[in-house]
């Protein structure tokens, strides 16, 4: 495994594509039929607690080699609902930590929201709010997507606020759908903006699942420019990635941030280390997926594995 000696001092902020985390309930208002007991996917309850276990097994070991604390922040992505995040934060691996749960439901179609998980012994809720992306189909109608949440709060007694992002997919082509993905990230920097208009230099934490790489225009020119530093393009360039398509590996899942984590400040949180975790036994381990995430489902056929996505996670360290 790994042979880090364990730190003092060092958090750990986490973000996890945990696909489709969907209850066993019909939703009459979204687009959730396959995931129901009589639906395409057959999902009952077993599977689902199943699901449960191998998503908060994981979320619990975040960061673990190297902090002596379980992770502070997790956001999450493809969530059903308020309940489907509360019984992972309520689940046996993670019930001893404490977890709250910041939800809102979005209007995207599918009926997926996104969120966050606290830890209460490190991080003071201080408030939240969700922000939408607005798109338009090619006749001018509303596109729905998810909402971009930005959690403010006290992470160990220092300010910070967290932007949790699930940005368009590529289904009908990475080109034909990059607009919508500008469209995020011009919608997150509007989000940005508004936090300085109140705050002088800003602690911010941008993550998501973007749908595009760091080296993508939507993240380097649109999102990122120069007053933030995103860890994870170092990682793309030596051959890491977070999900694989069409056999080749990319880095959709991403924890960028403002520069001044980069300050090691007297008592001030800094950034230390980031990282994508894949674990031999979250991967598949034979035939011609072997080595991309353990899924829970390729199409309609059940597979019981974990996500179509490892998580990413990263270290700060607080200066005494």
């Amino acid at each position: 495994m790994f042979s880090f000696k364990k730190e003092d001092n060092t958090l750990t902020v986490g973000f996890y594509n945990v696909e489709n985390l969907f209850d066993t309930k019909d939703d009459p208002n979204t687009l959730d039929d396959d995931f129901t007991k009589n639906g395409k996917k057959k999902w009952g309850y077993k599977r689902y607690k199943l699901k449960i276990k191998k998503l908060s097994s994981v979320i619990s070991q975040l960061g673990f080699y190297r902090s002596k604390l379980p992770p502070a922040i997790v956001g999450l992505v493809e969530v059903e609902n308020a309940q489907v995040v509360s019984d992972l934060a309520n689940s046996s691996n993670l019930r001893k930590h404490h977890y709250g749960v910041v939800h809102y439901d979005s209007l995207d179609e599918r009926g997926i929201d996104v969120a966050l998980l606290y830890n209460k012994q490190f991080f003071e809720l201080i408030d939240s709010e969700t922000y939408p992306v607005y798109l338009e189909d090619e006749e001018g109608a509303r596109d729905y997507t998810r909402d971009i949440l930005k959690v403010s709060g006290n992470l160990k007694g220092e300010l910070i606020h967290i932007l949790v992002n699930h940005w368009s997919s590529r289904r009908e082509g990475a080109a034909e759908t990059e607009h919508k993905r500008i469209t995020a990230a011009e919608t997150a920097r509007t989000i940005i903006d508004r936090i300085r208009d109140k705050e002088m230099d800003p602690k911010i934490i941008i993550m998501g699942d973007f749908n595009d790489d760091p080296t993508s225009k939507s993240i380097k020119q649109c999102l990122v420019q120069n007053d933030f530093f995103n860890p994870m393009e170092s990682l793309l360039a030596k051959g890491n990635g977070s999900l694989t398509y069409n056999g080749k590996w990319n880095l959709f899942d991403q924890i960028i941030f403002s520069k001044n984590f980069l300050e090691k400040k007297e008592g001030a949180l800094y950034f230390k280390h980031a990282e994508v975790f894949n674990q031999k036994w979250m991967k598949v381990f034979k035939g011609k997926f072997k080595g991309s995430p353990f899924r829970t489902y390729i199409g309609k056929w059940y597979q019981g594995g974990f996500s179509d996505h490892f998580p990413v996670y990263a270290f700060l360290k607080k200066k005494n």
